[in-house]
C-alpha cells in the first residue's frame, strides 16, 4: 500500500449522488469515515469531488405542516396499536395510514374468524366420525363374540354326539375334525 491513499469522507456514503465506492476503487483510494476518526494521517491529496444529495422536499407543502401531519398520523397509528393490544380494534378518528392499517387489520380479523369457524366445523365432523368409528368397533367386537360363542356351542354339540356314541376324540380337536367324525358316524 502506498502512502497517502486514504480518502476521509463523512458518512453515510449513500447520501452522495456519486457512487463513492467505485470512485475510490478507480483511483486506488481507501475510504475512511471522517466522522469516526480524528486524525488525517496518510490522507490523499487528489480526491474526487462529490456532492451531497439534496434533502427531500415536498413541493408546495410547508415542511412544518408535513411534520405536524406525520406526527398526527403516527399518533393515530399508535392509538390503533394500543386498542389492538387491549383486545379491541377501534377505528381511528383520523390519519390515512391509520385508516388503511385499520382496514387491513379488519380484513385479517375476518379471515382469522372464518378460519376459526371452519376449524370448529371440522372438529365437530371429526368428533362425529370418531363416534361412528367407536360404534362400529363395538358392533364388530359384539359380532366376533357372538360368532365365537356360536362356534363354541356347535363344538359342544358335536362333542356331545361323539360322547353319546362312545367315540374318542382329542380334547383340543378342531370343529372341522369333530364334524368329520360325526359325519362318519352317520354313514356307519
Amino acid at each position: 500500500m502506498s502512502k497517502n491513499n486514504i480518502w476521509y469522507l463523512a458518512g453515510p456514503f449513500h447520501r452522495y449522488t456519486e457512487d463513492v465506492k467505485s470512485l475510490a476503487k478507480e483511483r486506488g483510494l481507501r475510504i475512511v469515515d471522517a466522522n469516526a476518526t480524528a486524525g488525517r494521517e496518510d490522507a490523499a491529496k487528489d480526491v474526487p469531488d462529490v456532492t451531497v444529495r439534496p434533502e427531500l422536499n415536498i413541493s408546495g407543502v410547508d415542511s412544518s405542516g408535513a411534520v405536524h401531519s406525520a406526527h398526527g398520523d403516527l399518533a393515530a397509528v399508535q392509538a390503533l396499536v394500543d386498542s389492538l393490544a387491549d383486545g379491541q380494534l377501534v377505528k381511528p378518528e383520523s390519519g390515512e395510514t391509520a385508516n388503511r392499517l385499520f382496514g387491513l387489520l379488519t380484513n385479517i380479523h375476518s379471515g382469522v374468524q372464518g378460519l376459526r369457524d371452519q376449524l370448529e366445523s371440522e372438529t365437530e365432523k371429526s368428533r362425529a366420525l370418531q363416534h361412528q368409528v367407536d360404534d362400529l368397533l363395538a358392533q364388530a367386537a359384539q359380532a366376533r363374540l357372538a360368532g365365537d360363542q356360536g362356534e363354541a356351542k356347535e363344538v359342544a354339540d358335536l362333542k356331545a354326539k361323539l360322547d353319546a356314541a362312545n367315540v374318542t376324540y382329542r380334547a383340543n380337536a378342531s370343529k372341522e375334525s369333530l364334524q368329520k367324525q360325526v359325519d362318519e358316524l352317520s354313514k356307519a
